[in-house]
């Protein structure tokens, strides 16, 4: 069986099998797999890829949940403030 580059231990597929796993088990195994990801991969692409596999099918399943959170966790952060963002004097005494 070939290896999945965005599963590559298989881990989140197993989660799926596993009658009755909890959603503080999926999170661990979540925290494996991403951690086991390809460098170079990118992690919310990865996500996306696995809700759209096994979501559909399983939306109630605490994996499913915990992807989903995943996704908003993974999600590009936005500048809020700071020194950057306020008007400075530049001390241009022309």
């Amino acid at each position: 069986m070939a290896r999945d580059p965005m599963d590559p231990k298989g881990l989140i597929t197993e989660s799926y099998r596993i009658e009755g796993i909890t959603e503080p088990e999926c999170r661990s195994v979540f925290l494996d797999w991403a951690l086991s990801l390809p460098v170079g991969q990118e992690v919310p692409g990865a996500i996306t890829e696995m809700v759209a596999r096994y979501g559909g099918d399983n939306p109630d399943h605490p994996m499913t949940r915990v992807l989903r959170e995943g996704m908003v966790s993974a999600a590009p952060a936005r500048r809020r403030g700071g020194w950057r963002s306020r008007a400075r004097d530049t001390g241009d005494q022309s």
